[in-house]
């Protein structure tokens, strides 16, 4: 059993109280928050070998929590968890420090792998019970991806290249602000 507790950060608080409860099940402690801040006091307080942080809390990037959080403990491995998953997010957050990356939906199981913590108390039963996502997809197949993704993934690196400014991002992409901001509010499509 880990002696630390595994800081959860998260805005979505449905998502946080039923991650914080299966977390807990296999024997972890757990501290969530809700928003950065929450997060900042936490921080303050108590110290974290492991963190699973969302990319987007309420408007505000996850990355700058994730810098934060691996300056007061840069031995935490640190797992971004994300319904808007985006190649340009993903290479940020690991050049960052991040340890690792998933796409929401994930399984507690994948989510407990992915920061390297034994899952020693998951019965067969209980793992059949969550399959991991990528079971049915066959590892050798190539899809290519959408025009949509494509242009979420181009609008995603352009983002980046210019820290988050919609305005600038616009600019760069010849596109009026409320357009950028009404694509990057739509769910990515799938690949």
């Amino acid at each position: 059993m880990n002696e630390l507790p595994i800081l959860i950060v998260d805005d979505d608080t449905t998502f946080l109280r039923i991650l914080e409860q299966s977390i807990k099940y296999h024997n972890l402690m757990v501290l969530t928050a809700s928003s950065p801040e929450e997060a900042g006091q936490l921080m303050a307080t108590q110290s974290f070998a492991y963190a699973i942080l969302d990319l987007n809390l309420n408007g505000q990037s996850g990355l700058n929590l994730l810098q934060t959080l691996l300056s007061h403990y840069p031995d935490c491995k640190v797992l971004i968890l994300t319904g808007y998953a985006s190649v340009a997010t993903a290479v940020e957050a690991m050049r960052i420090g991040a340890y690792d990356y998933l796409c929401k939906p994930a399984s507690v199981k994948e989510i407990l792998n992915a920061l390297g913590l034994e899952e020693s108390n998951l019965s067969e039963s209980e793992e059949a019970a969550c399959p991991s996502r990528n079971e049915n997809i066959e590892q050798d197949s190539f899809n290519a991806m959408s025009v949509k993704r494509l242009e979420w993934e181009h609008i995603q690196k352009v983002l980046m290249e210019h820290d988050g400014n919609i305005s600038l991002t616009a600019q760069a992409l010849n596109m009026h602000r409320r357009t950028l901001q009404r694509k990057l509010q739509k769910r990515p499509v799938e690949k």
